[in-house]
């Protein structure tokens, strides 16, 4: 694969406008390999991914107007101020409770960061230099009081594109204690946008025990759950599908996976490889690599065929599949977690790489 020491000036695209006028822009990052990627300054979306054999593997909405107008199933977006749930919406940090907006409807949780999370917020966005690609940076102000949160929070989020690596680097401060848990929901098909399934895609995890969850998907309590024996057990790649239908009590409350596993290792100051997604049938691998403890794996349970994306082709369950790198659902209610918890003076900092293989790459 060709690639330079030069940067890369990224494109800036009108992409809408939202109900006010206000324009929001695509920005089309490109690194000299035949690899782009497109990131809305709408919710700091991931909208998508192209890769050099001409195939885009990200699911998405055709038009500013579907994220406008569905904020399930949050493609592609940047999650905050808290991703995951919080269990009834409420947490106490330093002998004060805080109450979000339950969000996960039917059941009462809060929801990546509330009714009004980062995803549907407008970032304001400038183009980085990247040695042998391109990047843009997005800057958002989150109000002392937001969705409940206490703080204003000053978050930001650069997308970095580089010899088919996209690196995805997040930072915050705060004025006030608070808790902070970012995190992005991109749906990966790695056979294209808008083929039918993922269930044939081959998934190796580094983590060897899981969160198991109650009825309303929160963190049951005691320490993570051995994998080994289980359908959550990747250690060895094996395909999506291939025990999602198992008569596992598990598998059955969440319709497939929407589960958290505990990484090897914990949390680190550089990334590692902690996941390895493959097509068989194209070959394109996804090798990721985060700083965070854990990874939300969310098997598109709840796509139904309503939503048509950029294809024109509709997505139905199963069609993508999320991998969240994050710190741990109802991490702020648990002692036993690691902490969210972000104070005046400290710096938030998270670090995600997605490594797109082709033919073997």
């Amino acid at each position: 694969m060709l690639s330079s020491a030069q940067s890369h000036t990224p494109v800036r695209e009108h992409f809408g406008a939202l109900a006010d006028g206000t324009p929001v822009h695509r920005w089309i990052l490109t690194d000299g390999t035949g690899t782009t990627a497109g990131v809305l300054e709408y919710g700091a979306v991931l909208h998508t991914v192209h890769l050099p054999d001409a195939v885009t593997v990200v699911l998405g909405h055709p038009d500013l107007d579907g994220y406008l107008r569905e904020r399930p199933p949050f493609f592609g977006a940047t999650i905050g101020r808290f991703g995951n749930r919080i269990a009834n919406g409420r947490f106490t940090l330093d002998g004060r409770t805080h109450q979000v907006p339950l969000s996960d409807t039917p059941r009462p949780n809060a929801l990546h960061g509330g009714d009004e999370g980062f995803d549907a917020r407008l970032w304001s966005a400038e183009p980085v230099e990247v040695p042998g690609g391109s990047g843009v940076e997005l800057t958002l102000v989150s109000p002392d009081g937001d969705q409940g949160f206490p703080g204003t929070l000053w978050a930001t989020v650069r997308y970095s594109l580089a010899d088919g690596r996209l690196r995805i680097d997040y930072r915050a401060t705060t004025s006030a204690p608070t808790v902070v848990n970012l995190t992005n929901h991109t749906y990966l098909n790695l056979a294209g946008e808008g083929s039918e399934s993922v269930l044939d895609h081959e998934l190796a995890l580094v983590a060897s025990a899981y969160l198991p969850v109650d009825s309303e998907l929160r963190p049951l309590a005691g320490a993570p759950a051995p994998v080994a024996g289980t359908p959550f057990d990747f250690g060895t790649a094996r395909p999506l599908g291939e025990r999602i239908h198992d008569d596992d009590e598990q598998v059955s409350i969440a319709g497939g996976y929407d589960h958290c596993w505990a990484l090897d290792g914990g949390r680190t100051d550089a990334p590692r490889v902690v996941a390895v997604l493959r097509h068989p049938g194209s070959g394109r691998v996804l090798t990721l690599s985060t700083t965070e403890p854990g990874i939300q794996v969310y098997t598109g349970n709840g796509l139904d065929s309503t939503l048509t994306g950029p294809s024109g082709r509709r997505y139905g369950q199963h069609s993508g599949v999320a991998l969240e790198t994050q710190h741990f659902p109802d991490s702020p209610n648990r002692g036993d977690y690691p902490s969210t918890v972000l104070r005046p003076g400290e710096e938030y900092r998270s670090c995600t790489v997605y490594d797109f293989g082709v033919g073997g790459r």
